[in-house]
């Protein structure tokens, strides 16, 4: 512990974002960064609790008091070997982690915890600067092979670790470029794809060979691959090419509502909205694929989590004249609940840097039906009452609430459900469970004996932090069941 009275003297201090006037007309990153001697006081705060309940709240385990006492002494090259150890991809996760540890931080019981996910960016990034981030191959290969198929952020954990295991690892990608839900879901203002770019080629230079545009059988692995050239790999030959196949095909298929007029032009999935603009960006965009876009539009936003955010800053970047965002449930409170006691994660109010450029947010608010003549031009909603009956909510519609909100584009960011049920999972001959992620027996294992599953595809869609996690858990079981 650096300074055992560091969390009395230092006030929590965060990043804070470039000026909305600024940032509204670009997508570069919007979170800014403190200086190295700023960054030190904030990880003084660290109190090296007894039980660090941040490390017991953080998927991947990371061991936070000893990287912080050695960020708070200067001592990055130390800070950044501790962290290491528990994530292979702090640059991510200190970009787009909703930071559950800092939900269970001691000092968090009093709304002020220690700034972990911000500390956590400026060690990798300082790492990076010095060039302590280098590719480091394993000194021999064991004669085992694996294919992992899909590269998002479980496929990418897993090929990181079984690659400097010796294992030979080939990670096959629908799409044109690896990254999964981190390239083509995330904005590039909250994660700039050069740094997912930059891990890659130290990846690459390891050993880990990337097939991109390569989709087992005919599985959508990432968004709009129709259309893209991508070609098709028999299962059958990688399960005669490879001693052991994970998937990590995650689970991208999209909430849908079944409402009057829902067949109307200007309704769409908000990923595919998302991914259009990344891949624009990116110099990809399909020729196949309609252009969406939000210019001089009315844009309502079904959806009040953090994807439906990503759509606000989105469209307000792209000139839309006016975004509403809209959710069923009620507003969450602004601190903890009784209910969710520390050191628990809580619902609380989350306001996001798309909400503070501009927009509307409305609670307790049901879509009922989509109005217009072949094009939206309406969507017409009922406010909505919540009651508790035998410990789970039940909505209501309050009478005489119904009203229309304008819209000439509808986003849907309702969340996800499952897998794609076609290609790898037919292919492959597996089993789905009810609610139709794969179906995994003990630990990793599919009904397929020689398929193994991690990540989204066998949990549900979740957070990119429990995807890294389950990634690297799958790399160990395969390390123990292969050697």
């Amino acid at each position: 512990m650096g300074d055992p009275k560091g969390f009395l003297k230092i006030r929590r201090k965060v990043s804070g974002y470039r000026p909305v006037e600024e940032r509204i007309n670009d997508y570069s990153e919007v979170e800014i960064r403190l200086s190295d001697d700023e960054r030190r006081l904030q990880a003084a705060r660290c109190m090296d609790c007894g039980v660090p309940f941040c490390h017991w709240a953080c998927p991947v385990s990371n061991v936070m008091p000893e990287w912080q006492d050695r960020l708070y002494r200067g001592d990055w090259i130390g800070a950044w070997a501790a962290l290491e150890d528990y994530n292979p991809f702090p640059e991510f996760t200190g970009r787009v982690c909703p930071a559950l540890c800092e939900a269970s931080c001691v000092l968090g019981a009093n709304d002020e915890p220690v700034t972990i996910r911000q500390n956590e960016l400026a060690v990798i990034e300082k790492a990076y600067d010095l060039g302590l981030v280098v590719p480091k191959p394993p000194k021999s290969r064991n004669g085992k092979r694996v294919a992992i198929v899909g590269a998002g952020p479980a496929g990418l954990a897993a090929a990181y670790y079984l690659n400097r295991a010796g294992f030979s690892v080939t990670l096959y990608e629908g799409d044109r470029q690896a990254g999964g839900y981190l390239r083509y879901g995330i904005p590039n203002f909250k994660l700039d794809k050069n740094f997912i770019d930059r891990r890659i080629r130290i990846m690459a230079n390891e050993g880990v060979v990337f097939k991109t545009g390569c989709r087992v059988g005919t599985a959508r692995y990432a968004f709009g691959t129709q259309g893209s050239g991508s070609r098709i790999v028999e299962p059958a030959d990688l399960e005669a090419s490879y001693d052991l196949i994970l998937l990590a095909i995650g689970a991208r298929e999209p909430r849908d509502m079944k409402v009057p007029g829902r067949e109307l032009g200007g309704i769409v999935q908000a990923l595919d909205f998302l991914s259009l603009q990344n891949r624009n960006l990116a110099g990809e965009a399909e020729d196949a694929l309609e252009p969406i876009t939000a210019f001089g539009k009315q844009v309502v936003v079904i959806g009040g989590g953090d994807t439906g955010a990503d759509c606000v800053g989105t469209a307000n970047r792209q000139g839309a004249k006016k975004v509403t965002q809209i959710e069923v449930l009620p507003k969450p409170p602004e601190h903890r609940p009784a209910e969710q006691p520390w050191p628990l994660w809580p619902a609380v109010l989350k306001t996001s840097s798309s909400h503070l450029e501009g927009g509307e947010r409305l609670w307790s608010v049901n879509t009922k039906a989509f109005t217009g003549n072949g094009q939206v031009a309406a969507v017409r909603c009922v406010r909505a009452a919540w009651t508790e009956t035998e410990g789970r909510r039940v909505l209501t519609e309050v009478p005489g609430s119904a009203f229309d909100l304008e819209a000439d584009l509808v986003l849907l960011a309702m969340g996800f459900t499952h897998v794609v049920q076609d290609g790898a999972v037919a292919g492959f001959g597996l089993e789905t469970d009810a609610q139709g992620n794969i179906r995994t027996q003990g630990s990793f294992h599919t009904s397929n004996p020689k398929v193994w599953a991690a990540g989204d595809s066998r949990n549900g869609a979740s957070l990119v932090v429990r995807a890294i996690a389950d990634g690297r858990a799958a790399a160990e079981a395969i390390i123990r069941s292969l050697t």
